[in-house]
């Protein structure tokens, strides 16, 4: 068992299996992996959505409620709907399948869980895969937004200094130290925690148990007692960390979707380089 506070976050591969064999409402599946990938085989009745590249870098009120608008749309146009239990995947418990994740927590969707190792891990237990695809159901879904789980640059700006939250830079080592510099500015946020993201994962491609995540976090000052504010290149790899942190029960947990890219292209905004850890 990997021992997780928030279990149901998570499905799987046999499990979903088995939910999709059963008389139950069949829940919505989005594949979120390249298009190449679901033309060549994917889970049956499975809906292809591909949100890869599109990011928001201006977290102020305009851009932000545009781009939400935007990203609400593409889900229900992609079949969404509250009524039905959404399941994410990608090839692994990856990040593209974590963003929707966070996208549709951010909206208030009632159910969505990840497939736990993605669509490999499907392959691995021999389950059914298809190269059929089908359009999705219609929907007019709008959510509701969960302004609690999303944070922007003025809420990472204020946190700085603050005893009760941490900051969690879940890039590569280059990109935290400045070495690899992807906006105006290389460097991290000052006082960040850094801790990549492919550490939340086994060699599998699944999450960690959740004795092993705790500990990493805990180590590094992440604390469920604190609020917790997670920050990437552009809201992928951050959104990832925000699920391992919610399967382990953390309280408050925010993603900063502008990341890097707004932070360190926003030279008003202060900046550290770190030694490479």
């Amino acid at each position: 068992m990997k021992g997780y506070a928030n279990p149901h976050l998570v499905v799987s591969p046999p499990d979903l299996a088995a939910i999709l064999a059963g008389g139950a409402a069949r829940p919505l599946l989005l594949d979120l992996r390249p298009p190449d990938e679901y033309a060549a085989g994917h889970i049956p009745g499975a809906i292809h959505v591909d949100l890869w590249g599109v990011s928001l870098i201006d977290t102020d009120p305009a851009p932000l409620k545009a781009f939400m608008w935007m990203i609400e749309h593409v889900l229900a146009v992609h079949g969404v709907d509250a009524a039905a239990q959404i399941v994410v995947y990608d090839e692994q418990s990856g990040v593209r399948a974590a963003r929707v994740f966070w996208f549709l927590e951010y909206f208030g969707h009632p159910s969505v869980r990840l497939l736990d190792g993605g669509f490999n891990a499907w392959t691995r237990a021999d389950l059914p895969v298809t190269r059929d695809a089908a359009p999705a159901p219609k929907s007019e879904w709008t959510g509701t937004r969960e302004e609690r789980t999303l944070a922007t640059w003025k809420e990472v700006r204020n946190a700085l200094g603050n005893g009760d939250a941490v900051i969690l830079d879940t890039r590569t080592d280059e990109e935290h130290a400045g070495t690899l510099v992807r906006a105006r500015r290389g460097g991290a946020v000052p006082g960040a925690v850094h801790i990549e993201w492919t550490r939340n994962l086994a060699p599998t491609g699944e999450f960690k148990p959740a004795a092993e995540l705790k500990q990493m976090y805990e180590d590094a000052g992440v604390t469920p007692d604190r609020e917790v504010i997670t920050y990437c290149q552009g809201g992928y790899r951050a959104a990832h960390s925000y699920l391992a942190l919610r399967l382990l029960g953390y309280p408050r947990v925010r993603m900063y979707i502008g990341s890097w890219k707004e932070w360190g292209d926003r030279e008003d905004l202060p900046i550290e380089c770190p030694p490479r850890s």
